[in-house]
């Protein structure tokens, strides 16, 4: 499976969660529970989030993301890069890149 399938793949499986979670939070009886997209951090666009996230994609970071979510130790590099990876992935996710 190529690089870019890969993150698409993970990218569907965390909006299939993300929307799944905001789904259960609609039940409170008030508007949407949809707070809308937010603005990525100043300097970031769509395509250089996406481009950054690829860059990491191909480093192996979602397999390091793995392996210290099943609790195994990761080095200090790799927590950096699984950290900033996550942070980009919701920066991208929160600001509707995907959409």
């Amino acid at each position: 499976m190529s690089n870019g399938r890969k993150i698409s793949n993970f990218i569907f499986a965390f909006a299939c969660l993300a929307g799944l979670g905001l789904a259960g939070c609609a039940g409170d009886g008030g508007g949407s529970g949809d707070p809308g997209a937010i603005s990525l951090p100043e300097g970031r666009s769509c395509k250089s989030t996406q481009s950054e996230l690829r860059k990491l994609d191909r480093q192996g970071v979602p397999s390091k993301i793995e392996r210290a979510n099943a609790g195994k130790s990761i080095s200090k590099k790799d927590r950096a890069n699984v950290d900033r990876y996550n942070r980009l992935l919701n920066d991208y996710l929160g600001a509707r890149c995907h959409a």
